[in-house]
């Protein structure tokens, strides 16, 4: 169920759902050739909204060396 997540307009694709995918090593390419619904430009849309969700937040290390 989407109620309430964050959605690619005119998809059932949740942000969070593609960011997932994009973390597991996925690919612009292959998100595209999958879900042939999607537009790179819908892509460049969400990671502005997730730049903007996590702009003047604290952001925590997580996994690998810290520097």
């Amino acid at each position: 169920m989407l109620v309430g997540k964050p959605v690619i307009r005119g998809t059932r694709l949740s942000v969070d759902f593609l960011l997932g995918l994009m973390a597991e090593g996925w690919t612009e390419e292959q998100l595209l050739e999958n879900y042939p619904q999607l537009r790179r430009e819908a892509l460049r849309a969400m990671y502005a909204f997730a730049a903007e969700c996590t702009r003047d937040k604290q952001v925590y290390v997580m996994g690998g060396k810290a520097g």
